[in-house]
């Protein structure tokens, strides 16, 4: 029997005044006079994004939920390049080694998913750089949690340009440019506009990465098209991660708006994707990005736990039968 375990992206709908993603523009910064003082002012936001994982975290646990995405706005301003001399870990070392500390004691898997700016296979360099550098910043609050990074901060493959294979041949240059350390962090996710499951499972066999199947992604791109006789494939992709195979789970808001998420998710979509995957793995975590948050985690474990055909293990996994 396959296990299958929820998780959910960031903020939590249930917790009050919690937010892990307050944030501080350079605009802001410029305004406070004295600067030390406005780095101080960043220092106390990133706290307050931490302390608020560190409370979110423990509503997970309560709630046996072990999967987790956290928010890559923790630290505002951390790669601007004005403030480059700003040692931004510091003063968040000890909280970062709290949340490491309770996420590994209670065995929650926690990951990034880096914002759209980055791009590693951008016609640019500087945005390569750039690029680089914030997947180092993830790297390090990773590394200060005493988190393993590998296979933890996954990501799109970067922009189309309206040349698909020229892209993606950009992406593998470019991938040999990215540390070491940093590549063994990234899993690659197919998207909905730009590359298909099989452009993903193109580079993820060739640079050895792992990939996270989207399936509202995929339904979004080819609503028409197969994706179980890829499976194994994608399952394959994961044969050297530490982690068990991840995938992403979404429904569409309407037909007219399909590549929108909607506030919770639609059941009967979920389990015909279970369904054709059913014993191929042992263990799979379907990161939940519906607009409802835990709340749409909640609600879908309660429509769940009216079906035959799966046993419930906790408040967020079960088998299926």
């Amino acid at each position: 029997m396959t296990i299958v375990r929820l998780g959910y992206v960031a903020m939590s709908m249930e917790l009050k005044n919690a937010s892990p993603s307050q944030t501080m523009t350079y605009a802001q910064f410029q305004k406070i006079d004295n600067r030390e003082a406005a780095i101080r002012k960043l220092e106390r936001i990133s706290l307050s994004n931490l302390q608020n994982t560190l409370r979110i975290l423990k509503h997970n646990a309560v709630s046996d939920i072990h999967f987790y995405r956290l928010s890559s706005r923790l630290i505002p301003l951390a790669n601007h390049e004005e403030l480059l001399d700003w040692n931004y870990l510091k003063p968040l070392h000890n909280l970062l080694h709290e949340i490491g500390d309770f996420a590994n004691e209670h065995e929650i898997r926690i990951d990034f998913h880096p914002d759209h700016f980055v791009l590693i296979n951008s016609m640019k360099k500087e945005i390569l750089i750039n690029s680089i550098q914030t997947l180092k910043m993830h790297y390090l609050l990773l590394k200060g949690m005493g988190i393993e990074p590998t296979h933890r901060c996954v990501m799109h493959v970067g922009g189309n340009y309206k040349e698909t294979d020229i892209s993606l041949e950009r992406f593998i240059d470019n991938w040999m440019v990215v540390p070491r350390s940093i590549q063994k962090m990234i899993m690659l996710e197919n998207d909905d506009t730009s590359f298909t499951l099989e452009d993903t499972l193109y580079l993820c066999e060739k640079l050895d990465i792992p990939l996270v199947f989207d399936y509202h992604h995929h339904l979004a791109h080819h609503q028409n098209a197969d994706w179980e006789v890829h499976w194994n494939r994608v399952i394959q992709t994961w044969s050297h991660s530490p982690l068990p195979v991840k995938m992403h789970i979404s429904s569409p808001k309407s037909q007219k708006a399909f590549r929108h998420h909607a506030d919770f998710v639609d059941i009967n979509m979920f389990f015909q994707f279970l369904k054709e995957i059913k014993d191929s793995v042992l263990q799979i975590d379907c990161m939940i990005e519906a607009k409802r948050k835990d709340e749409a985690l909640f609600h879908l474990m309660e429509e769940i736990k009216a079906r035959e055909d799966v046993k419930i293990i906790d408040g967020s996994s079960f088998h299926l039968k």
